[in-house]
């Protein structure tokens, strides 16, 4: 009886030995390519942005309302980005206003190259005009 336990006892390890080496098979090894890491999306306005900051909130404030300035001495009535006529405006027109500027605006056309102007385009429709 002594004998016939431990053979179930060595054949049951036997088993147990085999089941755990193929689990091991089936698990990835270290040379397993890994897989791929999520990564960001990057900003697509990000140059925008950053130029909006620096050229456009003085004036039109940091969520496009614009409103009443006054820029060098002067009293402007700044008109809102994300409400009124800034909606019926095409890009042609948004990009021609800010190249040449015009009734109390600066031009733009030296500080900012023409893909600069394009996206800060696409950016106020974007961020204040949802389109």
């Amino acid at each position: 009886m002594k004998l016939v336990m431990l053979a179930s006892v060595i054949f049951a390890l036997f088993l147990m030995s085999s089941c755990a080496q193929t689990e091991n098979t089936n698990t990835p090894t270290a040379t397993t390519t890994p897989a791929a890491k999520a990564t960001a999306t990057p900003d697509e306005f990000a140059l925008a942005r950053v130029n909006f900051a620096k050229q456009c909130v003085a004036c039109h404030g940091a969520q496009g309302e614009g409103g009443l300035k006054t820029v060098d001495d002067k009293k402007l009535k700044v008109p809102s980005l994300s409400t009124g006529h800034a909606l019926k405006h095409t890009d042609e027109d948004f990009v021609e206003q800010i190249m040449k500027g015009g009734d109390g605006m600066p031009a733009f056309k030296d500080k900012l190259s023409a893909d600069e102007i394009n996206l800060l385009v696409r950016f106020v429709r974007h961020e204040f005009q949802g389109k």
